[in-house]
């Protein structure tokens, strides 16, 4: 797992796309956490004297503040940690879940198969928005239950793109050569199957993030997601835009960090699976 992990890694740094869209991450993550450690205003100390002051650097609110005069800058970094919290925690539940469930139902096959699938349409069905409000309106609004309610609803593709790559792969010469060794179905899926799906799972992951980030900012926006005195770019978006006609740095602002970190992990996705599986970018 290690070494395909490394060759995958060593491919990928080969593109300038994903190079470039890395280190912007990157680098987004370095000041949101390096920001608010910095400033001399606090993200959830109000200041009504100060309310809705343009962007300046005399005083030095960099991004100006918001309605309660609050600094918008300290305030955007503490909600981009949120949004690349979001990512990490929500992807890496659906990535569990998904491969798990995708890689045992594609190598057991047969009835089992069947059914785990059916479960699977089953949960097509329900509209996803709605089932991660259920979620959070049965286990009380927690901060990281959010995060989890999303990666759980996240994971029904990345179960069906496994199981199709697993259903090829068990029929290759060394799944044969591990099963007439007497190797166990579950090693088997754990050391031979899962690290040949690494390139294929670590594309689609980084092309579902956005739609975690999405989904968060959704539920923000409506009030159902990061409560005050956290924020995220969702909940900043929803502040601002009921304030854009006479301040419109409390909405533009927010929403242009949060459409830089959309497209960098679009673009992420995107050279990743040009290096990884370049038969696919061509179809």
């Amino acid at each position: 797992m290690i070494a395909a992990l490394r060759r995958t890694l060593r491919l990928s740094l080969r593109s300038h796309v994903v190079r470039v869209c890395a280190g912007l991450l990157l680098l987004l993550a370095t000041v949101s956490i390096v920001g608010p450690l910095v400033s001399p205003h606090s993200y959830h100390t109000a200041n009504f004297d100060g309310s809705l002051l343009a962007p300046s650097f005399d005083n030095l609110h960099l991004f100006g503040t918001d309605g309660l005069g609050r600094d918008l800058f300290v305030r955007t970094m503490m909600g981009t940690q949120v949004t690349l919290l979001v990512a990490l925690v929500a992807s890496l539940v659906s990535l569990v879940i998904g491969v798990l469930y995708g890689a045992t139902a594609g190598y057991l096959g047969g009835r089992v198969d069947a059914l785990m699938m059916r479960f699977v349409d089953a949960l097509y069905a329900l509209p996803f928005i709605f089932f991660v409000i259920l979620l959070m309106v049965t286990f009380d609004r927690n901060f990281f239950l959010i995060f989890v309610a999303i990666g759980a609803v996240n994971w029904l593709d990345m179960a069906r793109i496994v199981r199709g790559q697993t259903l090829a792969l068990k029929e290759r010469e060394f799944v044969d050569a591990a099963r007439l060794a007497g190797v166990s179905a579950a090693r088997i899926i754990f050391r031979h199957i899962t690290p040949n799906l690494l390139g294929v799972v670590i594309v689609y992951v980084t092309l579902t993030v956005p739609q975690a980030i999405l989904i968060e900012s959704f539920l923000s926006f409506l009030g159902l997601g990061v409560q005050e005195p956290r924020t995220s770019l969702g909940a900043l978006v929803e502040d601002g835009v009921g304030q854009m006609e006479y301040a419109p740095w409390v909405l533009l602002l927010p929403a242009s960090v949060l459409a830089l970190t959309l497209y960098c992990f679009n673009f992420l996705g995107d050279g990743l699976r040009d290096v990884l599986d370049p038969s696919g970018a061509e179809k």
